[in-house]
C-alpha cells in the first residue's frame, strides 16, 4: 500500500513537470482542481474507492501573523489611489510607498524608534514579513523615502481609515461634540531648523479635533510650535450645529462669532480679566454643584477701540473642581441646564487623555526623521495605527483597555495567532478524521 501511494505521488510530479523542469500550466490547474475538490482515498477489500468532497481539509492550519491581520484592516484601495494621485512610485525601483508604509506601521506596533532598530527587527522576521507584503528597508533608502515622499499620501489615508473605524456607529440626534486642542512635540538635532521656536527649542504641534463619543480623532494638522493655536483653528472645518469644547488657547472673539453664526454651541473658559456686562442671575437647581449662573454680554469694544464681533448674549456658569479650583465657563447656549454645560466642559479632559495615550503607546516622541516631511509622515501614520488599534479593540471579544491591547499586539506581533483573542489560550483546530482514516471493510 505504501508502495502504491509512493508510485502515485511520483507519477503526479512527473506529469506536472515539462522537459525543461518547469511546471506545466495545465498541470498547475489540475493540481489546483485537486486542491479545491479534495479526494479522500480509502481502501477496502474490493479495491480502490474515491470519495469526493468539496470541503477543504486543514491538514496544516496556516494562520496569519498578528501584524498581517492588522494590515488587512488598512483601506489599500484608497492608498493606491493616493499613491497614483501624488505619483510617489514613479521611477522607484524596489522600495515602493507601500513598503515604506508597512515599515512605518511595523515601527509603531513594535515600539522601535530608530532606523537601525527597525531594520534589525524586521530582518529577523523576513519570512512572515514577506507574506504580509513588506520588505526589510535599507537605512539610507528608508531615510530618503521619509524625507522626500509626499506626506499627503499618508495624511490623506487618515479619513478613509476613520470611515472604516467608525462604520456602524449610530449617533443620537444632538450629540455631535467636538473637542479641540493641541500638543507639542520636542525636536532636536540636525534638520530641525524648520521647527525653530527659540534659540533653545525646536518643536512641532499636532492640532486635533476629537470626538468623545467615537473615542478617536476625526481631524488633525501638524504645524510648527511657534504657530498659535487659534491660527490653525480658523482653518479647521466647521460642522453646523455641533458643540465645540476648547480651552483658553482658542480665545478669539472673531472665531467665536463664526461658530455662533454656524449655529454651533460654544463651551470654553473665561479669562480672568474678561468681565460680563449687564449680567442677570439665573435660578440654580438644588444639588447641581453649580456656584452661579448668569447671562450677560462680552465687552463691546476691544483694544484700539475695535468693535467686538461677538455681540450676542453669552452665559457664565461658575463651578468648583474636585481640587477646589473655581472655573468660569462660557457658553452661547442660554437654555441648557447649567450642569449640562459643566459636564460638557469636563469632557475636554478626554482629549488630554488621548494625547497622553498617544505619547505613551505610539512613537510620536521619538522621530526616525527630523525633516518636516518625515515628521508629518510619522505623525500621520501614528494616528492611522491608533485607528487600526481602535478597530481591533472593537473586534476583540476581550474587555481589556487600550494600553493592554497595545502591549498584547506588541508582544505577539509576528506570532501566528487570532488577533482578536490575544489573551486567550488558543488550541489548534481538530483534524478532519476522514483524512487519515482507512475504510478496510470486511474481508
Amino acid at each position: 500500500m505504501a508502495a502504491l501511494g509512493a508510485a502515485i505521488h511520483a507519477f503526479l510530479f512527473r506529469r506536472a513537470k515539462g522537459v525543461d523542469g518547469r511546471a506545466k500550466p495545465t498541470a498547475v490547474r489540475f493540481i489546483f482542481l485537486l486542491y479545491k475538490c479534495t479526494a479522500l482515498i480509502l481502501f477496502d477489500s474490493r479495491g480502490l474507492r474515491i470519495i469526493w468532497s468539496r470541503k477543504r481539509i486543514n491538514a496544516v492550519h496556516p494562520s496569519d501573523s498578528v501584524f498581517h491581520s492588522v494590515l488587512k484592516l488598512v483601506p489599500w484601495k484608497e492608498f493606491r489611489r493616493l499613491v497614483d494621485k501624488y505619483k510617489t512610485d514613479e521611477l522607484v525601483r524596489s522600495f515602493e510607498t507601500k513598503h515604506q508604509f508597512i515599515a512605518l506601521i511595523f515601527a509603531q506596533l513594535a515600539g522601535v524608534h530608530s532606523l537601525r532598530l527597525i531594520q534589525a527587527t524586521m530582518a529577523s522576521h523576513q519570512t512572515r514579513l514577506r507574506r504580509a507584503g513588506g520588505v526589510v528597508p535599507a537605512r539610507s533608502t528608508f531615510s530618503d523615502a521619509n524625507r522626500g515622499r509626499d506626506f499627503r499620501v499618508f495624511s490623506g489615508l487618515f479619513e478613509p481609515t476613520l470611515a472604516l473605524a467608525t462604520r456602524g456607529f449610530k449617533r443620537k440626534m444632538g450629540e455631535i461634540v467636538r473637542l479641540i486642542d493641541s500638543t507639542s512635540l520636542h525636536l532636536a538635532g540636525i534638520g530641525t531648523q524648520w521647527a525653530r521656536f527659540s534659540s533653545d527649542f525646536c518643536g512641532a504641534k499636532v492640532h486635533v479635533i476629537y470626538d468623545p463619543n467615537l473615542g478617536c480623532p476625526i481631524y488633525h494638522v501638524v504645524s510648527e510650535a511657534k504657530i498659535n493655536d487659534i491660527v490653525v483653528a480658523q482653518e479647521m472645518p466647521v460642522e453646523e450645529g455641533a458643540t465645540y469644547v476648547y480651552d483658553l488657547g482658542y480665545y478669539d472673539y472673531r472665531w467665536w462669532a463664526k461658530l455662533d453664526a454656524a449655529d454651533c454651541r460654544i463651551v470654553t473658559r473665561f479669562k480672568s480679566n474678561t468681565p460680563l456686562r449687564q449680567a442677570k442671575e439665573q435660578p440654580l437647581q438644588p444639588g447641581s454643584g453649580v456656584l452661579s449662573d448668569r447671562i450677560g454680554f462680552l465687552p463691546g469694544r476691544l483694544a484700539s477701540n475695535r468693535r467686538n464681533p461677538m455681540q450676542v448674549a453669552v452665559r457664565e456658569v461658575v463651578v468648583m473642581t474636585e481640587t477646589g479650583k473655581t472655573l468660569r465657563i462660557l457658553t452661547n447656549d442660554l437654555d441648557a441646564p447649567a450642569q449640562e454645560i459643566a459636564d460638557l466642559y469636563k469632557q475636554r479632559w478626554q482629549i488630554e487623555l488621548f494625547f497622553r495615550t498617544m505619547k505613551q503607546t505610539l512613537k510620536i516622541t521619538h522621530f526616525i526623521g527630523r525633516s518636516e516631511n518625515a515628521v508629518r509622515i510619522q505623525i500621520a501614520v501614528a494616528l492611522i495605527v491608533y485607528l487600526l488599534l481602535h478597530m481591533l479593540q472593537q473586534m476583540s471579544k476581550a474587555k481589556h483597555g487600550f494600553l493592554e491591547l497595545v502591549r498584547l499586539v506588541r508582544a505577539n506581533l509576528m506570532h501566528r495567532k487570532d488577533f482578536t483573542r490575544l489573551r486567550q489560550i488558543q488550541t489548534p483546530p481538530p483534524r478532519d478524521q476522514r483524512q487519515l482514516s482507512l475504510d478496510w471493510g470486511s474481508t
